[in-house]
This record gives C-alpha cells, sequence and structure tokens, in this order.
C-alpha cells in the first residue's frame, strides 16, 4: 500500500458535469421559490401591512413596480386598499397612497423615520461627504437655510435676463436649433438631449455665477454626466458595485469637487464676494448654529448636490411642458397673446415682474408638475416601530415606507378627467386643494396633507420652488417667444418612462419647430 498522491486524488474526484450544476442550480432556485411562496401563505403577520404577493425572493415586485409604478400602485389599491408592503430588491416597502398616506410618511417624526437612511448610500458617492444625506438632519436643515438665503427676489430679478441671455446663446450655437446660423428658419429639435444641456447652462450661470458656468463650455457638463449615471436603480441597491459607470461616477464627483475648491480659494484670496450667487452665500454665510463652519470641501460638495438637485427635475418638466404645448396649438398661442398682453407688443426684455402676471404661463407649469410628478417614489427609512394612523398595522424598525405624491395628482377624486392635460383647471388659486365639479377649478396648498405636491412635504420639501418657477416661467417664455412647434405628424405626447430615477418622457421627443417672425426683426 502506498500514500495517494496529489494527481491520484484529482483521478478520484469527478468533477460534475455542466448540467449537473444547473440542474443543481434549478433545484436551488425552486426551492427558494418555494420556500417564499410558503412563507407568505402560510406566515403572515396580520399586525403588519398585506404584502403584495411575489414568487422571486429577493427580486420581490421589482419588475412591476419598476416598469409602471403609478400601475402597480393602482393595482394594488385595488386589492389592499391605501397601505400594504411590497418587496423591492430585498427591501419591504410599505406604501401609504392618497393625502393621508403623505402626510403621514412626509410629516412624521425624525425619531421614527429617516431619508437620510434611506437615500445615503446613493447620493453621498455623487455628492460627497459631509452634506445633504452625508450629514445628520439638523446640519441638512441649517444647509438648505444657507442655500435658501440666495434664492430672494432680488436675485430673481438678475437671474431672469441671465437665463434669457443663455438661452439665447445656447440656441445659437446648439445644432438642436440654429447650429450657429443666425438665420435658420426652422429645423428639428430633440428635447431629451436639448432641455437637460439648456436647464444645467442655465442653473449654474444663475445659481454659481458666470466663473462656473464659463467651465461648461468645456467638459464640465460631461463630468456631470457621468455623475448623473450614478443615480440609478441598481446603484440604490449596490452602490459601489464595480462597472464602468461607478469609475466613472467617483472620478467626476472629485473632479468637479476640485473644481469648486479652485473657485472657493480663489474668492477667498481675492476676498471679492460681490456676485449674488449660491457660492458665495455659503463662503460668507455657513456656519452653523453650534459655531462650526462648513469646510470648503463641504461648500464644494454642496454645489454638486445643489445644481443636480434640481437639474434633473427642471430638464424632464421643461420637456413635458414643451411636448403638451406643442400638441396644442390654441395653447401655444394663447400663452404667446398672453405675453403681448403682459409685456407690450414689441415683446421688450423679459422681466421677472413679467413672469409674476402670467398666470397662463403659471398654470401650464403647474399643470405639468401635476400630471409628471418628476418623482414618483419618497422612501424613509423606518427607525422605530412605526403605528399606521387609523388602522392596526406596525410597519418594524429597519423596514422603509414610501409615498407616492403623485397617485392623488392624477386621481379623479380630487382633479376632474385628471389625464387631460388642462391649464386652466388652475384659474383660482386658494389655499387648499379642492374639486369644483362644476368649474373644474383646484387650488394648492403646501401642506403635506394636500393632494397636489409636486415638491414634496415636510423637512425635506424643495427649497428651489421659487427658483423652479423663475427658471422654467423664463425658459418656456424664450420658446413661445422664438418659436412656434409642433409634434411630429401622427405622434402625441409620448408616455412616461420610469427606467430612470427622474420620470421622463419615451421616445420619441421631437419638436418640428419654425421661428416666428418677431423674433427675426
Amino acid at each position: 500500500m502506498g500514500i495517494l498522491s496529489g494527481d491520484s486524488l484529482a483521478g478520484l474526484v469527478q468533477i460534475p458535469s455542466w448540467h449537473v450544476v444547473l440542474a443543481g442550480l434549478t433545484a436551488f432556485v425552486v426551492v427558494a421559490i418555494v420556500v417564499n411562496v410558503l412563507a407568505q401563505i402560510l406566515f403572515r403577520d396580520p399586525n403588519q401591512p398585506p404584502v403584495v404577493f411575489h414568487w422571486i425572493p429577493v427580486l420581490g415586485s421589482a419588475v412591476s413596480y419598476g416598469m409602471d409604478p403609478y400601475k402597480f400602485f393602482e393595482d394594488n389599491r385595488k386589492k389592499f386598499g391605501d397601505v400594504f408592503t411590497f418587496v423591492l430588491l430585498g427591501r419591504k416597502m410599505t406604501v401609504a397612497l392618497g393625502p393621508k398616506g403623505n402626510d403621514f410618511i412626509l410629516n412624521a417624526k425624525l425619531s421614527d423615520v429617516s431619508a437620510e437612511d434611506a437615500y445615503h448610500h446613493l447620493t453621498t458617492p455623487v455628492f460627497g461627504k459631509g452634506v445633504v444625506y452625508d450629514c445628520p438632519n439638523h446640519r441638512l436643515m441649517e444647509q438648505k437655510k444657507f442655500a435658501k438665503s440666495a434664492l430672494t427676489v432680488q436675485a430673481f430679478r438678475t437671474y431672469v435676463p441671465a437665463i434669457v441671455e443663455e438661452a439665447r446663446k445656447y440656441w445659437l450655437k446648439s445644432p438642436q436649433f440654429f447650429g450657429g446660423d443666425s438665420n435658420r428658419a426652422s429645423g428639428n429639435a430633440h428635447l431629451l438631449t436639448a432641455m437637460p444641456e439648456l436647464t444645467i447652462f442655465t442653473a449654474s450661470r444663475t445659481l454659481q455665477g458666470k466663473q462656473i458656468r464659463a467651465k461648461f463650455d468645456e467638459s464640465f457638463a460631461d463630468l456631470y454626466h457621468d455623475l448623473d449615471r450614478g443615480f440609478t436603480p441598481l446603484h440604490f441597491v449596490f452602490p459601489n458595485i464595480p462597472i464602468p459607470a461607478t469609475f466613472r461616477r467617483d472620478a467626476a464627483q472629485k473632479k468637479v469637487s476640485d473644481t469648486y475648491m479652485e473657485l472657493i480659494r480663489e474668492r477667498r484670496q481675492s476676498g471679492d464676494f460681490s456676485e449674488m450667487d449660491i457660492i458665495n452665500t455659503f463662503l460668507k454665510e455657513a456656519i452653523y448654529k453650534d459655531g462650526v463652519r462648513m469646510t470648503d470641501r463641504e461648500i464644494a460638495n454642496m454645489q454638486i448636490g445643489i445644481l443636480m438637485g434640481g437639474q434633473h427635475t427642471s430638464a424632464a418638466t421643461s420637456t413635458w411642458a414643451l411636448l403638451h404645448i406643442g400638441a396644442d396649438p390654441k395653447l401655444q398661442e394663447a400663452l404667446y397673446r398672453e405675453q403681448i398682453e403682459v409685456c407690450g407688443e414689441d415683446l421688450p426684455e423679459l422681466t421677472y415682474e413679467n413672469l409674476q402676471s402670467m398666470p397662463l404661463l403659471n398654470a401650464t407649469i403647474r399643470e405639468t408638475l401635476r400630471m409628471h410628478m418628476p418623482l414618483h417614489s419618497l422612501m424613509r427609512k423606518v427607525r422605530n416601530n412605526l403605528t399606521i394612523e387609523g388602522t392596526h398595522y406596525v410597519v418594524p424598525k429597519g423596514n422603509y415606507v414610501m409615498a407616492a405624491p403623485g397617485v392623488p395628482m392624477i386621481d379623479s377624486n380630487y382633479f376632474t378627467d385628471p389625464m387631460t392635460f388642462r391649464p386652466s383647471r388652475w384659474d383660482e388659486v386658494k389655499n387648499e386643494i379642492k374639486v369644483d365639479a362644476n368649474a373644474d377649478k383646484a387650488t394648492i396648498s403646501k401642506g403635506a396633507s394636500s393632494p397636489y405636491l409636486p415638491f414634496g412635504a415636510g423637512r425635506h420639501r424643495c427649497i428651489g420652488e421659487q427658483f423652479a418657477f423663475v427658471q422654467l416661467g423664463t425658459i418656456l417664455t424664450m420658446f413661445i417667444r422664438e418659436f412656434t412647434w409642433t409634434l411630429p405628424e401622427g405622434r402625441g405626447v409620448p408616455k412616461p418612462d420610469y427606467t430612470s430615477m427622474v420620470t421622463l418622457p419615451s421616445e420619441p421627443t421631437n419638436i418640428i419647430w419654425t421661428r416666428r417672425q418677431i423674433a427675426k426683426k
């Protein structure tokens, strides 16, 4: 008898063939599915909200939710009511629909639910350390106050002419429009290309000043595009997954933050804080209540968050608005006539006060936001067992709760004929949403229990609402002055595409534009 050599052992151990491995994997999957189904049937906790049935563990309802969140919400509301739970890539999400659901989640106590716990792993690699959701909530609230101090009427008055100038420059240079030919009279523009570019150019110029805006003429816009690709459902689950998009995101974050740092150093060295922009506001005022000053790196990172926070939503909203206006020639002409009535027959340079005097323009923006809420879902992570008001249900600590403010905005219980784009429903604006069944007029409230919450509610309500109306109003006004446009023949307004973090139109999003005679003078 001898000792078996390594080669001899290898000869005795037979490696399973591929079909044996496949059979084993199949058996594992089948067992996992069976166990998952039995757990849902046999071990349902009556004290927790009903769970949407799903076959595959971990994946849960991710596919049906991701394809069309509003259909998913409506289908399950019919089965379970306004409160139910579904599994989203291993996370249990309890949805609370309707105005009461919005109020329950968005106005919940900080000790019970946390936006920071829900989002920090997604946003921190993009924005950077020490800001937004990568800091305690009381710090974030103070950061928002610093930013809000720059969003004043005085600032808005300077922003309007700056946005006008940027729009004209963009049209002249962009191949979507004049392409350098100032005499070009008509063309075809792809809005999903044009509007993200135009909104980031106008936002950077107004909010952050000429120096930062100038950098977008080089490679800065591409870097922001790489940052944008860090906001995907995949990154929400696996924030540091080693794929090219992640590597580009991380490189872009460092480069953009370093660029802001360079500008901050220049301003500190020169002592010139005269320009009315948010960077200077932070340099002068960003001292917390406890006396701690924001570091320059945190200020730099905050600029990324400020610019990206509104750019996504404004680009989407302006795209939807232009599509709806293009599909309705009567509305388009009415918006043009409104400008002439407010500004004068020769359409002099636009002012902030002009925008406030155009009710149809502002109603068109409100109606766009109503039908196309940019963010279809808002999440919070549960910090303590949370009892859902008016029920016996308890959401366990560690689960998530989800509000869907867009659901009541397209609900016939609150808006007559909700899937019809009709700005006239906003003719009367009062202190709270009501629907007049005879006149079909709805009004706005900022309370979390309102059916109309395009900017959210509660402590995380968007501080950029007024700026959004200035930016969107100015851009739309200039489009209406410069062009008439239609959608391609035989095509209506596209359906929503929910595959990105912000609700965008599905393809195609082209408009056929022609310059107005007034613009050629």
